[in-house]
C-alpha cells in the first residue's frame, strides 16, 4: 500500500517526466520522455549492488505488467538515436531519480515497483494513441541501456587510467585529462571521415557542430560532478590561425583501454564511444580541479581540456 505521501511522488514523477520532454509549440515528444524515463531506471538499478542485473531485472518487470515483449525488429532509420541527446536527457531521468527517491528510502524495492508503475502506465495510455506498446517498449530499453553504458564507461575508463598509467606510468591527472578529451575528439573526427560525402566547406561546418554538442557532453558531467560553470572554459585557447597542437602522446597511452573496454562492452558505434570518452574527461575534470586542494585550478583545467578535445578534433578532421 503506497502512503499518501509516496503516492504524491508517484504523482509527480509523472508530471516531471512530461514536462520535461514537452517541446515548445509541439506538445510533449515521446522519444524524449522515453529518455527520461530510461534515466530514471538506470538511476534506480544504481541504488543496487548489481545495476546491470537490477536493470535486466527492472526490464522483466515491465515486460510482465505490459503483458509483451519488446520489439525485436530492425529500428527505422529515421528514427533519431543520438547519443549527445540521449545522453542529455537520460541524466535528467538520474537527476529525477534521485530527487524523488528520498521519500522511498526505507524501501528501494517499493521504489522499483512504483517506477514499473508509472512505466506501464505512461506506455500503455500511448497505445490508446497509436503508439504500441512493444515499440516503445523498445525504445525504452535502447535509452536505458545506453545510459547504463555511458555511466560504466566514464567511471571504467577514469578508473583504467588512474591505475594504470598513474600508478605505473607516472602520468599525472593532468594527463589523463588530456588523453580522455583527446579521445573524444578524435572519435568524433574519425566519425565524421567515415561519413564523408559533402564538398569539404559543407562538411566542415557539420562537423562543428557536432564538436560543440560533444563539447556539452563533457561539460556537462564536469559541472554535474561539482566543477564551477562560469565562462572561462576556452580562455587562452589558440586562434583559429594557429598550427593545431593534438596531445597526440597521451592520445596514444589511452587508445588501447579504451579499445578493450568498447570491445568488451561491446560499444561499437564510434559517436557513442565519443560520447563516453568526453564524459569520462568531464568526470577527469572534476577529479582534478574540485575538493579543498585540486591538483589543477578550474579556471585552468577547464581550458586544458577544452584544448585537447578541439586541438585533436581539428588535427584529424580539418587537417585531412
Amino acid at each position: 500500500m503506497l502512503s499518501i505521501e509516496k503516492a504524491e511522488v508517484a504523482h509527480l514523477l509523472q508530471l516531471s517526466l512530461s514536462k520535461m520532454a514537452t517541446v515548445p509549440d509541439k506538445g510533449t515528444d515521446i522519444r524524449l520522455m522515453l529518455q527520461v524515463m530510461g534515466g530514471v531506471l538506470t538511476e534506480t538499478a544504481f541504488f543496487f549492488e548489481e545495476p546491470d542485473e537490477t536493470l535486466a531485472s527492472i526490464f522483466t518487470k515491465i515486460s510482465a505488467v505490459l503483458g509483451c515483449d519488446a520489439y525485436e525488429g530492425e529500428l527505422p532509420l529515421w528514427l533519431d538515436m543520438d547519443p549527445i541527446q540521449i545522453d542529455a536527457y537520460t541524466e535528467r531521468g538520474r537527476e529525477l531519480a534521485r530527487m524523488a527517491i528520498h521519500d522511498w528510502a526505507d524501501c528501494e524495492f517499493g521504489f522499483v515497483d512504483m517506477v514499473v508503475m508509472v512505466c506501464h502506465h505512461i506506455m500503455a495510455s500511448w497505445e490508446e494513441e497509436g503508439i504500441p506498446r512493444t515499440e516503445s517498449f523498445r525504445l525504452l530499453i535502447e535509452y536505458a541501456t545506453r545510459c547504463m553504458c555511458f555511466e560504466v564507461a566514464a567511471q571504467e575508463l577514469c578508473d583504467v587510467l588512474i591505475e594504470k598509467k598513474m600508478g605505473r606510468d607516472g602520468w599525472t591527472l593532468g594527463d589523463c585529462l588530456g588523453g580522455l578529451s583527446g579521445a573524444a575528439g578524435w572519435r568524433l573526427a574519425k566519425l565524421n571521415l567515415l561519413k564523408k560525402k559533402l564538398p569539404k566547406d559543407e562538411v566542415a561546418t557539420i562537423g562543428e557542430s557536432d564538436l560543440d554538442y560533444l563539447v556539452t557532453s563533457m561539460t556537462a558531467e564536469a559541472i554535474r560532478m561539482g566543477v564551477p560553470a562560469g565562462s572561462d572554459w576556452k580562455f587562452g585557447l589558440a586562434a583559429n590561425d594557429a598550427p593545431v597542437n593534438p596531445p597526440i602522446e597521451l592520445l596514444e597511452g589511452v587508445e588501447p583501454y579504451a579499445q578493450l573496454f568498447f570491445s568488451a562492452v561491446p560499444m561499437s558505434d564510434v559517436k557513442d564511444q565519443a560520447v563516453a570518452c568526453a564524459k569520462a574527461a568531464g568526470r577527469m575534470l572534476a577529479v582534478v580541479a574540485t575538493g579543498d586542494d585540486p591538483e589543477i585550478a578550474h579556471v585552468i583545467a577547464k581550458p586544458l581540456a577544452m584544448m585537447a578535445i578541439t586541438e585533436t578534433y581539428h588535427a584529424f578532421w580539418l587537417g585531412y
